[in-house]
Order: C-alpha cells, then sequence, then structure tokens
C-alpha cells in the first residue's frame, strides 16, 4: 500500500470516528438527517460497484431494500436479531443470482426496464401475500433498536462496502468488470466469464442493499409495501451515485450529502412538484456532468494548470 492510499485511509479513519461520534453531540432531527444520508451512501456506495464498472442502469434497489425491510417484519418475533439479519442477507442472495443469471443477458434499456419492472413484481407479490395469505397489509417491528444504533450499523455497513469496492477494483474481477462496460464482446474473446462475473458484483451489490433495508426496518415500526417498495428509493439511489461520480470511490457518498439534504427540503416546501424537480435534475446530471462532480472539479483544476486544453 502506497503512501499516498495509507494517508487516505487514515482520513477516511478519522472522519467516519467523527461521524460515529455524532450522537453523543447532536439532537433527534440532526440524527434523523444523518441517519437518512448513511442509508442513502450505502445504497449508492452499493449501486456503484456493479454499475459504475459494467454501466448497467439497475432500477432494482428498492426491491432488495424492501425485501430486507421485509424479511425483519417476518422474522424479528422469531430470531435474535443478528440471525434476522443472515437471514435478510441470505434472502437477498438468492433473488440477486436467481435474478442475475435470468436477466444480465440484457443490455441498455431493456436491462433499465427489467429492473424497473421486477421491483414492481416483487411488491405486488408481497402485497398479494399479505391481503391473502396473512388477512393484513403490513407489519409491525417492535426491536429496542433506536436511531442511534441504527446509524452506527448503516456507517459499519457503509465501511465494508467502501472497503470491499476498494478491493474489488484493484482485483481480478474488477479489471473483468471494467473491461465488460467497455466492450462485452472484446471480454468474451479475452476469455472473461461474462455473466458469472456480472452476477457476482450484482449479488455482492444487492446483499449490501439488502442489509440497508433490514437495518432500517426498526426506524419505521410499521411496513407496509408502499413504504419499503417506493420507486423514489431506486431513483435517487441512481442520481446521487451519478451526481458524485459512479467510477469514483467516494463519489457515490458525496453525491449523497446534497440531494437528500435537498430532497428532505423539496420534500417539505413542494411536496406536490418535488419529484417533477428531481426528475429535472437527473436529466441535468446526465448532461452537465456525465461522468460526476468530482471528475469535473478535477478537470476544472486541470484546466485553470493548463494541462488540459478547454
Amino acid at each position: 500500500m502506497s503512501a499516498g492510499t495509507a494517508a487516505r485511509f487514515a482520513l477516511a479513519g478519522l472522519a467516519f470516528a467523527g461521524l460515529a461520534a455524532a450522537p453523543f453531540v447532536v439532537g433527534p432531527y440532526v440524527l434523523g438527517l444523518l441517519l437518512g444520508i448513511a442509508g442513502y451512501a450505502v445504497l449508492a456506495s452499493a449501486w456503484s460497484m456493479f454499475s459504475g464498472p459494467t454501466r448497467y442502469v439497475s432500477l432494482a434497489t428498492v426491491a432488495f431494500f424492501g425485501l430486507g425491510a421485509y424479511t425483519v417484519g417476518v422474522l424479528s418475533d422469531t430470531l435474535p436479531y443478528p440471525l434476522v439479519l443472515l437471514a435478510a442477507a441470505g434472502v437477498g442472495l438468492l433473488v440477486a443470482v436467481a435474478v442475475g443469471f435470468a436477466t444480465l443477458r440484457l443490455a441498455g434499456a431493456y436491462f433499465v426496464v427489467f429492473t424497473f419492472g421486477l421491483t414492481e413484481l416483487i411488491r405486488q407479490l408481497v402485497t398479494y401475500y399479505e391481503v391473502n395469505v396473512t388477512r393484513t397489509l403490513g407489519r409491525y417491528v417492535f426491536l429496542p433498536i433506536g436511531p442511534e444504533h441504527i446509524y452506527w450499523q448503516l456507517l459499519a455497513l457503509l465501511a465494508v462496502t467502501l472497503l470491499a469496492w476498494w478491493w474489488i477494483r484493484r482485483s481480478r474481477i474488477g479489471l473483468a468488470l471494467r473491461v465488460i462496460g467497455d466492450d462485452e464482446v472484446v471480454a468474451a474473446h479475452a476469455g472473461i466469464d461474462i455473466t458469472r462475473t456480472k452476477v457476482v458484483l450484482f449479488a455482492a451489490s444487492a446483499v449490501i442493499m439488502t442489509l440497508a433495508g433490514a437495518i432500517q426496518a426498526p426506524r419505521w415500526t410499521y411496513i407496509e409495501p408502499s413504504i419499503v417498495f417506493n420507486p423514489t428509493v431506486s431513483f435517487l439511489t441512481v442520481i446521487m451515485a451519478l451526481l458524485g461520480g459512479p467510477n469514483r470511490l467516494f463519489g457515490p457518498v458525496l453525491g449523497a450529502v446534497p440531494l437528500f439534504l435537498l430532497f428532505e427540503w423539496l420534500s417539505a416546501n413542494y411536496p406536490n412538484h418535488y419529484s417533477i424537480i428531481l426528475g429535472v435534475l437527473f436529466i441535468g446530471i446526465v448532461f452537465v456532468f456525465p461522468q460526476g462532480v468530482l471528475a469535473a472539479l478535477e478537470k476544472l483544476g486541470r484546466l485553470g494548470r493548463g494541462t488540459v486544453a478547454p
């Protein structure tokens, strides 16, 4: 590990230590904001693990998020909390592997449409089961877990996600993913098992998303499909990752902070129009910052130093 990398890890460790201490010095409102930011930072980072190098735009984030939350709702009365989280990860893994082998041969708009449809399919199946089998629509989650405990769990999950992504980017599978993202024909001729590589990373990303939903389930106390399968979660995750830069290690985290705060402000002040504003914002980010804000800032810096022609 180089000195520069070690210094960045040290700074990141100090930042996480400071964030972990925040619940001791901030009020409930600020803690709620930090919790929301941490949750979306995990989702955006997990999304970028797969979609960044492969350039597959997935809208299935909330499908796995909701599965994690519902797993906690179903099992929290019968199993210890750590085993419930383990079960949620297993559910996310099984669904991701099945979906991955069935659909990752699709590309472009076909994959986007399918992942959006997958979310709606899972939401409808859960709703049908709840209404027709259990004769109820939602689940109560009574666990002795406060917002500060949820926040610390999300911080730990974010740290694990970033470490895993850092390792993947420097491994052979990370190189294989970048080749697949550039040209799948070239990747196939190079001897890369395209389907297996994509499924492995898609499943790893999905497990993290599922755990993010499971960890946050006690936050609501009562969950139902309209809450945990809200499509806005998927769209916000994509926008945050694109804003920060999906191929930058800390890009999705930096994109999650301003966009979550903006989302909170818009939903509070413009509840009937914030979704339209977010759609316009998404289009603007794609056209103005196609590689993310961090890449744009670096380019401006090089222009200022005269190392890149305008």
